[in-house]
């Protein structure tokens, strides 16, 4: 009988969570705000059936386990490396004020000081995870500005991870030897990184390699998870957390000349324990508790979404930056997520922070995951109002020394964006002979092209005044491959009005945006995803022997039929 709970338990919280995700990615969230909702209904503390609290709660550890090795193994010290001017010292300022304030926060409200800390901590960390799908719901993963907040928290994840190998020592009862415990323990994490990187790079990718051989996919599953649950629980040994033991279990992996093949295979045990996780923290969450509680998280939540977002835009804009790049950040840091859950629940099992808080924290992490996208939507109209204060934004806009190379006053084509898609357009132009003139928000990328003799400017292509420095009313032609959709319809609009007869080329992310950039006076509007598509249908059609003819008469007559229903939506 207890068997059949358990399974039912375990059934009942993957559908519920396969529910709740697919109506938060409908209405625009992160699925963990789904699992947690889902995590919410079988709880023991709403009506209705009582999921196996315990059971799943132990498979849940097995989801922090795999969400760890996840991390370590796609854990890029290189990208830290391009940013690390601002996002290592940057991520250590906010942490550390976020932390403070955090602490603040518990002392106001009578807590002790280990209680205090951990809250702080807890409040202090960002998810990657809603930060990388929030840069990709816009576009923005190939910008300067992404490059910085994912840096940032990587460098966040270095932090988090020290945190968590010295979390045991702030238990009750080490208060005289507190400082000698965190010594100890930091040097324990040194000393079992050491070993493991060391016998990661001289044990692991032989194992590996030599499973690899046996072309069992089976095998090569089984080794790579018997050794992440081995690291993993061996950093216990040290006196260290799973948590700790898992990451660095993904890091020595992601050394190994099979780790493209790891991070494939882990993905849906890590997506599937991971979901349970996400459920066994929604079961925790008591909203009776919460509710009794309701001042402490309303104040957690408020410095969430808006102290958190000022302390890291303020600390990113010290740094010789765009002012976009500091905004970016802020956003980007106005939310709570993985980490502050493994934070509290290690806390809450050390009985470092109570119940009450505990609740407040997962309460307060939804809530700023939920409203987390209106941070990022908010991003042109505080740049626009910020741009207004002349003085202020040029505190704020700190990028240093702009390039303004001569630009071609007539005859040309005018570039907006020179990502993969603009820089096709531009290599070809080349080839010609065809004067053309670059604008791109990412002033990296301007100070190469300009390095390279290409005649670039750094702006938005929204504002007229960019595109005056360009010379719309005498161009030939006008090319907007940015992928940000608000940016190229603003752009379009911008451009028609400049000049009422150039032709405009824009790239559209999907079919539904062609009638409006059509509306706003584009030419031609083409969708990269429906040129894929037709393309590798016209080579199927060739490969099996039609006539390459008749195969580009079909692709061209199917690309008309789609672009047309597309541009009827």
């Amino acid at each position: 009988m207890e068997e059949f709970h358990l399974l039912t338990s375990i059934a009942i919280a993957l559908g519920l969570a396969l529910a709740g995700g697919v109506l938060a990615r409908l209405a625009g969230l992160s699925p963990i705000v789904g699992y947690l909702a889902a995590g919410v209904v079988i709880s023991p503390f709403t009506p209705g059936y009582d999921a196996d609290l315990d059971a799943i709660r132990e498979l849940a550890e097995l989801g922090v386990i795999f969400l760890m090795f996840g991390v370590g193994l796609h854990f890029n010290l290189r990208d830290l490396m391009r940013v690390r001017s601002i996002a290592i010292p940057g991520a250590i300022i906010q942490v550390a004020l976020a932390t403070a304030t955090g602490a603040t926060i518990g002392f106001a409200f009578g807590f002790d000081f280990r209680e205090s800390l951990v809250l702080g901590l807890a409040m202090s960390i960002a998810s990657t995870v809603v930060l990388i799908r929030s840069l990709e719901d816009r576009g923005l993963m190939s910008t300067v500005h992404a490059r910085v907040v994912i840096g940032w928290l990587i460098a966040q994840d270095i932090i988090t991870i020290l945190f968590l190998a010295i979390l045991p020592t702030l238990e009750e009862g080490r208060d005289t030897e507190l400082w000698r415990e965190i010594v100890l323990a930091l040097l324990r994490a040194t000393a079992f990184i050491v070993v493991m990187l060391i016998f990661g790079a001289r044990v692991v990718p032989r194992f590996l390699s030599i499973i690899a051989r046996t072309g069992s996919r089976e095998l090569f599953i089984l080794a790579f998870v018997a050794g992440a649950l081995g690291i993993a629980t061996s950093a216990a040994a040290f006196g260290l957390s799973v948590a700790l033991g898992a990451f660095i279990a993904g890091v020595v992996v992601s050394e190994t000349e099979t780790s493209h093949q790891v991070a494939a295979d882990v993905v849906p045990l890590r997506d599937a324990f991971a979901v349970l996780f996400f459920v066994s923290v929604g079961m925790l969450l008591d909203p009776g508790i919460v509710r009794d509680n309701l001042d402490l998280f309303a104040v957690v939540t408020v410095v969430v979404l808006f102290g958190n977002a000022a302390i890291a835009f303020v600390t990113a804009a010290v740094f010789p930056y765009s002012g976009r790049t500091a905004l970016t950040v802020g956003a980007g840091l106005a939310q709570l997520g993985e980490f502050s859950f493994i934070i509290a629940d290690d806390s809450l099992e050390l009985g470092l922070m109570s119940v009450a808080t505990y609740n407040v924290i997962l309460a307060a992490a939804a809530t700023s995951i939920c409203l987390n996208p209106l941070a990022f939507r908010s991003l042109p109209a505080l740049e626009r109002l910020l741009s207004r204060a002349r003085p202020v934004w040029r505190l704020i806009d700190r990028q240093g020394e702009i390039p303004e190379p001569p630009l071609p006053r007539s005859g040309h084509v005018i570039i907006i964006g020179y990502g993969r898609v603009g820089e096709l357009v531009g290599h070809a132009l080349a080839q010609l002979n065809v004067p053309f003139a670059v604008v791109e928000s990412d002033l990296e990328r301007v100070r190469r092209l300009v390095a390279g003799g290409i005649a670039a400017t750094w702006g938005d292509a929204g504002r007229h005044e960019v595109l005056d420095r360009l010379h719309v009313p005498t161009a030939r032609a006008v090319v907007i491959a940015v992928p940000d959709e608000s940016t190229a319809l603003v752009a379009t609009a911008a451009a028609r009005d400049r000049n009422a007869s150039v032709p405009i080329l824009v790239r559209a992310r999907s079919g539904g945006e062609i009638g409006a950039f059509h509306l706003l006076g584009a030419n031609e509007v083409v969708v990269p995803a429906f040129e894929g598509g037709l393309e590798l249908m016209r080579q199927a059609l060739i490969a099996i022997g039609n006539d390459p003819e008749e195969a580009l008469h079909l692709s061209h007559a199917m690309r008309d039929i789609h672009y047309q229903a597309a541009g009827h939506d």
